[in-house]
């Protein structure tokens, strides 16, 4: 793990077009934000080109940071919206039709009394359909608003909480068939 202070001295030598600097912050944040853009993609390869065009956009806009929050903070927001651009550009948003409309909602994370590890819901997650995944991660991971998630995918507040209750339902589904006490 880097330090605040390390991390400071490496930025600056980005803002001056240190290519050295620039290929040292990449290595060292490049698996945080590859985690990032995972939750975001279907599988790998489309995570690291979405992390690709995020350090792309980041060292193109490096002097918009202005030191408020943190840097990393900074960084994953834009990784974020990088995967939600590439995202509205190869999918359209439409509802999966054999999804049921009677789904229930899921369990909250502090419910799974570490019986579900974090990595299987992460995985169970990375299942879903694109436009499920990319609500949930929105709402439940990142805690956008639904007024935010639908400015930033292109649709109504309805519909991301209607897409936030059927992705919900689906993952309870998934929990339940791994592990059928969570039915209780």
């Amino acid at each position: 793990m880097i330090s605040e202070n390390s991390l400071n001295r490496i930025w600056e030598g980005c803002k001056n077009n240190d290519r050295k600097q620039q290929e040292l912050l990449y290595r060292v944040l490049a698996p945080k934000m590859l985690a990032v853009c995972m939750r975001y993609t279907a599988d790998r390869d489309e995570a690291q080109d979405v992390l690709q065009e995020g350090f792309i956009k980041i060292f193109k806009n490096i002097h918009n940071y202005r030191g408020e929050g943190s840097l990393e903070g900074w960084m994953r927001r834009i990784m974020t919206h990088s995967a939600i651009s590439r995202y509205r550009k190869l999918r359209p948003m439409m509802l999966t039709a054999e999804i049921s409309e009677n789904c229930v909602p899921f369990y909250s994370a502090g419910q799974t009394n570490n019986r579900l590890e974090t990595q299987e819901l992460l995985s169970m997650i990375q299942q879903l359909p694109g436009n499920y995944r990319s609500v949930f991660n929105l709402y439940a991971i990142e805690g956008y608003s639904h007024q935010e998630i639908g400015s930033m995918l292109g649709i109504t507040e309805l519909l991301s909480r209607t897409t936030l209750h059927r992705a919900r339902g689906i993952l309870k589904k998934k929990v339940i068939q791994r592990d059928p006490s969570y039915a209780a």
